[in-house]
């Protein structure tokens, strides 16, 4: 079993910035291959970045591209999300995910482990 906790969520105004946090505990933690993905108000959860076990290697959505840094600390069992030049459009919960796999992955069957969410409101 792997917990995982989020943290960093808040209310912003566009053009601003967050850093989402997503400490891990249970098995070890670089052993999984970890996402972030939102959810908003009436809308399907939708993939947001993803990267490997060593932090080599990641993935965005289109719609955060150049926006968002995904980026893991191993030694902390903490996975972040960077998030800057923020839009209305970014309002969200934001969940962090642990996957078992050995690639990054944008698919939500993929991840075996969830977050309880944290919610991220950005103003206009």
């Amino acid at each position: 079993q792997v917990q995982l906790v989020e943290s960093g969520g808040g209310l912003v105004q566009a053009g601003g910035s967050l850093r989402l946090s997503c400490a891990a505990s249970g098995r070890t933690f670089s052993n999984y291959v970890m996402g972030w993905f939102r959810q908003a108000p009436g809308k399907e959860r939708e993939f947001v970045a993803t990267i490997n076990w060593s932090g080599r290697s990641t993935y965005y959505a289109d719609s955060v591209k150049g926006r968002f840094s995904i980026s893991r600390d191993n030694a902390k069992n903490t996975v972040y999300l960077q998030m800057n030049s923020l839009k209305p459009e970014d309002t969200a919960v934001y969940y962090c995910a642990a996957g078992s796999g050995r690639y990054i992955t944008i698919r939500i069957m993929d991840y075996d482990y969830w977050g309880q969410g944290t919610q991220v409101t950005v103003s206009s």
